[in-house]
């Protein structure tokens, strides 16, 4: 994994606006995947292959011009971070009623706005039904085969893919079918460490998404003491380290987050109570909320941590749930904020989130979304500037 040796370096969380023609296929896919699963005859047609790779030739290729250093595919061919996985594994089916997160449901008035103005987001959850095992390892190689033709082409200095986490997988999608949540946590893990190593064994960077980690507190674990939480916390980070136990921890990256939507949020838990628990986790780079305001101030729990010599930080610099462009001086602010602490070689400037989370959806303007990023670019050589002096 790069580090910010003579510079800082610039990346983001992974997915990036979708083009209506990729959000179209994508749909088209899940309506024909679900048709499959009602009538064996019918077969869910492998559609829309050229436009997705020509999609992720042209998200590589544009992440360069502006000047992001580590890129992604930005998840062209997910519907979600999390519910892609039906694809590939076995034991999913049907759909799960939404529930939104603690802060959203004590203002209902809100709840409701966001859904009459197109502010969530309509996919469908399966559950857990069956036993989980590797159904199909197509969908992962035309991936790595798109991200890798179109990094030949546009040359970044690296190149990542997003990965779910175990636990992210199980919050999306309830079990139904093991006897314990830990037994179900346990199938994902099993099943989804081919995908890891597979990532790994390409030559990209994984990147584990693991908001599990904290929204999970406020959906999943809403009811839950916070100590049983950070004990159900730490139990998903041990079970995705032995998901990783043969990837090198240098050659991953975890993001965390509270979930990347407008609410109030007022019922996140705190990043002091969060930090000693995902700092056991084995990926050697940390990606987390820093930019939106309910976790800016945050950075100073840094200044008291405990934080491992190798660990690589990469704070969000920009929000991704307004279409405000962030002043390339606030980002440096950001970025130098964190150097201070643990060093310049050891922060990547980096956002809250993706700008893409869900296919279809999205609170910041695509075009606006460039537009933020190459912000982060220019407040990443006005922090270099200062702290290279």
């Amino acid at each position: 994994m790069h580090r910010s040796t003579d510079r800082i370096l610039t990346t983001h969380v992974g997915s990036l606006p979708r083009s209506q023609a990729v959000v179209d296929v994508l749909f088209a896919r899940e309506r024909a995947e679900a048709d499959a699963a009602a009538n064996a005859s019918v077969h869910a047609p492998g559609e829309g292959e050229a436009v997705i790779a020509a999609a992720v030739a042209e998200v590589v290729r544009r992440q360069v011009t502006l000047g992001i250093d580590v890129v992604s595919d930005g998840e062209m061919s997910k519907i979600s971070y999390a519910t892609y996985v039906a694809r590939r594994l076995t034991g999913f089916a049907g759909d799960t009623p939404r529930e939104p997160g603690q802060d959203l449901v004590e203002f209902p008035g809100l709840l409701r706005k966001l859904a009459e103005r197109g502010s969530t987001a309509k996919y469908r959850r399966p559950r857990c039904v069956g036993p989980i095992a590797v159904k199909d390892t197509g969908p992962l190689e035309a991936d790595l085969h798109n991200l890798r033709a179109a990094v030949r082409e546009a040359a970044p200095a690296e190149a990542f893919m997003n990965a779910a986490s175990p636990g992210v997988v199980a919050l999306f999608q309830p079990n139904d079918f093991y006897r314990t949540q830990d037994d179900y946590l346990t199938a994902l893990a099993g099943a989804l460490q081919s995908e890891y190593e597979a990532i790994v064994a390409a030559g990209m960077l994984l990147q584990i998404d693991a908001p599990d980690l904290a929204m999970g507190r406020h959906t999943m674990y809403r009811n839950q003491p916070l100590e049983e939480f950070e004990r159900l916390a730490a139990r998903h980070i041990e079970v995705l380290n032995h998901a990783l136990r043969n990837v090198p921890g240098e050659r991953v990256r975890m993001h965390v987050c509270w979930g990347n939507y407008e609410g109030p949020h007022h019922h996140d838990v705190p990043m002091e109570r969060l930090l000693p628990i995902v700092l056991r986790a084995k990926p050697q780079a940390l990606l987390f909320e820093a930019a939106n305001p309910r976790h800016a101030h945050e950075w100073t729990v840094f200044k008291g941590a405990q934080i491992p010599e190798d660990k690589i930080l990469i704070p969000g610099v920009l929000a991704t749930t307004t279409n405000y462009i962030e002043h390339p001086q606030l980002v440096a602010e950001r970025i130098e904020r964190f150097a201070h602490i643990v060093g310049r070689e050891r922060v990547i400037a980096g956002t809250d989130c993706g700008f893409g989370t869900f296919a279809g959806f999205g609170p910041v303007e695509p075009e606006i979304a460039y537009l933020k990023l190459a912000s982060m670019v220019e407040g990443a050589r006005i922090a270099s500037a200062r702290l290279w002096g």
